[in-house]
């Protein structure tokens, strides 16, 4: 050691003495090691903070371009959504119009069933005139030419005598009496025409109702596959089972009752008609459409946030904002001003309303079909326990309570108590709402 480290002495001289430190090999060993590790500890360190800037900072951009992405696509789906609004407007429209036409329709196919009725009555009226008109005719003309065979057996009267003028006066009555007979005869055959002819455009109007009648159902059953079509796939993009659902809402409303009435039964035998049985079919999509209507409200399809805001965070997996390390995320925030207003997700009851660890100011809500959602870090709340909210009733206010990073909303969507993504119920509503 003494070669590299050879023993060295360290003068201290003062005004009045001087004095010296003897370094030997072995401290100065000593002093150059822990120079050594200090220095290197110092370079580590600032590598390991530089490394750790650099990748916060990739981190930092990675987040920004992936909240840039969320927000385009956000902005995609409420420029579709209010596209699809406008849609199931303008089919409601078309809906109301063609009921309308078919009220309109209806009403014109009864009057002429009516005018038809009508028409076949006069018809068989003129029909049994004329038969009894032809057979008294008939019945003239026989008479006739019994009385002129008689009076050709009998020796011609007298002229001016008075069985002469007796069979002149009959002659004239019988003369008479056949014009009259033969006029009235032809004026029967012109009506029973005339009636004829009505019948036939009577049946031309009715043919042409059925025809209009057609297009209008036609034009229903489009209407009504357009408006349940979006609302099936709602549900079922959402992961919920349709036909359990439509069950489950038929069986909350089916109040029934009235007074004791006797049974009304049909005693025709005959089957319903083409249109009865596609009147039918509308009717029952349009009970299928009004049960999937309450239960779209009763299901947690809105978005709780209605004034701007911005997507922080989604459901799943991500880097804890408190301290670090991956951690499970069960909900969605939705980032805004303190005070922002937020509302109920859809029908249903609150089960909580208060303080609860991490989650701050929290507000619960049960809804059918098993479906919870969490409204968390409020700054006031604005309900109660055991309440009762609808969709788009306002429970509380944005905030920072609870274990934040500043101001936002939790929003969770539980199905038997378990998280699930919540986007999937407000990318579902997309196409209908």
């Amino acid at each position: 050691m003494e070669r590299h480290f050879p023993e060295r002495r360290l003068f201290l001289r003062s005004d009045s003495d001087t004095r010296f430190i003897r370094l030997k090999p072995l401290t100065q060993l000593i002093a150059f090691s822990g120079s050594a590790a200090v220095i290197a500890w110092t370079i580590i360190a600032t590598a390991v903070l530089l490394m750790d800037t650099i990748g916060s900072g990739n981190f930092r951009e990675q987040a920004k371009r992936d909240q840039r992405i969320y927000q385009e696509r956000l902005n995609a789906m409420a420029d579709e959504r209010d596209m699809r609004a406008e849609e199931a407007v303008a089919a409601q429209e078309r809906f109301n119009s063609a009921l309308e036409q078919i009220s309109v329709m209806q009403s014109q196919l009864l009057a002429a069933e009516t005018r038809l009725r009508e028409a076949e009555t006069g018809l068989g009226v003129v029909q049994s005139t004329l038969r009894r008109t032809m057979k008294e005719r008939d019945e003239a003309r026989a008479e006739t030419e019994v009385l002129e065979a008689r009076l050709g057996q009998t020796d011609t009267p007298l002229p001016g005598s008075a069985e002469a003028e007796t069979n002149k006066l009959t002659l004239e009555f019988m003369t008479d009496a056949l014009a009259q007979t033969a006029a009235e005869r032809d004026q029967i055959t012109a009506d029973a025409q005339d009636a004829l002819d009505q019948a036939d455009e009577l049946s031309h109007q009715i043919a042409m109702l059925h025809d209009q009648n057609d297009r209008i159902f036609r034009q229903l059953e489009e209407a009504m596959t357009v408006s349940i079509k979006p609302l099936d796939k709602m549900f079922r993009s959402a992961g919920m089972n349709t036909d359990r659902i439509i069950d489950q809402v038929r069986r909350g409303y089916s109040g029934q009752g009235g007074p004791l009435t006797p049974i009304s039964l049909s005693t025709k035998g005959e089957l319903p008609s083409l249109d009865a049985s596609r009147a039918n079919r509308i009717i029952n999509q349009l009970d299928r459409l009004n049960l999937y209507r309450i239960a779209a409200e009763k299901a947690p399809f809105a978005v709780p946030v209605k004034s701007s805001y911005r997507f922080t965070s989604g459901f799943g997996y991500r880097r804890d904002p408190k301290n670090g390390g991956r951690r499970m995320h069960s909900g969605v925030d939705f980032a805004g001003p303190v005070g922002t207003p937020l509302y109920s997700a859809g029908d249903g009851v609150v089960t909580h309303a208060g303080w609860q660890s991490g989650y701050g100011r929290i507000v619960k809500i049960q809804h059918q079909f098993g479906i919870e959602t969490r409204y968390a870090h409020m700054s006031r709340i604005r309900v109660k326990v055991g309440q009762r909210v609808s969709r788009g009733d306002r429970i509380g206010d944005m905030g920072a309570s609870g274990r934040v990073t500043g101001p936002h909303l939790h929003y969770e969507v539980r199905v038997g108590g378990k998280a699930v993504n919540p986007m999937i119920y407000i990318k579902a509503a997309n196409d209908v709402f």
